[in-house]
């Protein structure tokens, strides 16, 4: 049976070069804050590689702070910008944080958490296409505000958000400015001195390498308390011994990504491009979700009115074709998309959706291929819902 692997918004495969970088560096097993030559041999691959991150931001290493994940690195800035704690010197007195409605979880949940510590939260909304209303935005600024948060691109729909012109919103105002640019990162140029940003998250598994390693750029002025204390590593904002390992396999991920990325926009959106003409085409009552506006080149997001995601999420996996119904860290969860239902669909659209996301092996016989299966699925869910044949009368 033939396999193919649609669902790089939820994780990537190891590139091969990155799996060598990984392996060389198992080698090296010295702890890097001991000082004799071992723990120096493990100084310098985690110091090669914050460099890499660093130049591919148009960041400074010093700058560059290794996590475990993209949720990490969130929950990080999140809650360590805005401690009250006086004895971390933070001593953060604003009380309100902004988020848009569609963020990952790590985002939502962390700042949920800070609604049960008594902090402000503001959802701020986004349009029919998924990008956020930047009047609202602004509406909702205010000298109470401490941190606005607000992701570079989103995981299910791919919606690019216009972080230049929040960034030049808040301007002079003296408000922290994050992104999660987890699914962005690698894909489309990012500089975080042009874009003035106080801090950004990436993942290393979304980009081809090792699922436990991700990055916070923290720009040097900006201060943060750690989630874990200990000792003096990551500049004493995460302590705990690095992981080598992974670091190295990350900065390799980074450098493959940042070589390879405009070849890659460009292959992988005409492949999308052709593959939604050929559902619409092909498949009655069938939407793109945020297709008027400037996704990523590898994320599609497409509804199939009358039936359900899951039940075709199931039959694509039948056939070998993963596929994914919203964001892998929400999977365990049957209620619709929280991105859709806040981009104003109806609970029913919101719940026919599958999203597909390409990559590095997907080729057009891969999606010519998840075309024709679709198109089975789909008209032998149709043939069984009341639903459609209730329209269809």
């Amino acid at each position: 049976m033939k396999r193919v692997y649609l669902d790089h918004n939820a994780t990537t495969p190891i590139h091969p070069e990155v799996k060598a970088a990984m392996i060389a560096a198992m080698e090296v097993f010295g702890n890097a804050s001991s000082h004799h030559a071992f723990g120096r041999e493990a100084h310098e691959l985690i110091e090669n590689a914050r460099k890499t991150v660093a130049d591919a931001l148009g960041a400074k290493p010093d700058e560059i702070i290794f996590t475990s994940c993209g949720s990490e690195s969130n929950n990080l800035v999140i809650k360590g910008v805005t401690c009250g704690n006086s004895i971390c010197k933070i001593g953060c007195e604003k009380n309100e944080v902004i988020i848009s409605a569609i963020e990952h979880p790590s985002v939502l949940n962390t700042a949920k958490c800070l609604q049960g510590e008594g902090k402000t939260v503001h959802l701020c909304p986004v349009d029919e296409n998924g990008i956020i209303r930047l009047d609202i935005l602004e509406s909702l600024i205010s000298h109470k505000t401490a941190l606005v948060s607000i992701m570079y691109a989103n995981n299910e729909t791919g919606a690019i958000q216009p972080i230049k012109e929040i960034s030049e919103l808040l301007a002079g105002k003296g408000i922290i400015f994050h992104t999660d640019a987890v699914q962005a990162f690698g894909k489309i140029p990012i500089n975080v001195k042009e874009l003035n940003l106080d801090f950004l998250s990436l993942s290393g598994h979304k980009i081809y390498g090792p699922k436990g390693v991700g990055v916070l750029y923290k720009k040097k002025t900006r201060k943060v308390c750690p989630l874990i204390h200990g000792g003096h590593h990551e500049f004493n904002l995460r302590a705990g011994t690095e992981n080598t390992v992974h670091i190295a396999g990350l900065g390799k991920a980074v450098e493959l990504s940042i070589a390879d990325m405009d070849g890659e926009w460009q292959r992988l959106g005409k492949l999308r491009d052709w593959f939604e003409s050929e559902v619409l085409r092909r498949i009655p009552e069938s939407y793109v979700n945020g297709g008027k506006v400037e996704r990523t080149a590898h994320t599609s997001n497409i509804s199939f009115r009358f039936i359900e995601g899951e039940s075709i999420l199931y039959d694509l996996d039948f056939d070998g074709i993963a596929v994914s119904t919203g964001s892998a860290c929400s999977s365990g969860s049957l209620e619709p998309s929280h991105v859709l239902l806040a981009m104003g669909m109806d609970h029913g659209r919101a719940h026919s959706s599958i999203r597909f996301s390409l990559g590095r092996s997907t080729t057009k016989e891969d999606l010519a291929y998840t075309v024709d299966a679709l198109e089975r699925s789909v008209t032998r869910l149709r043939n069984m819902s009341p639903l459609w044949k209730g329209r269809k009368k």
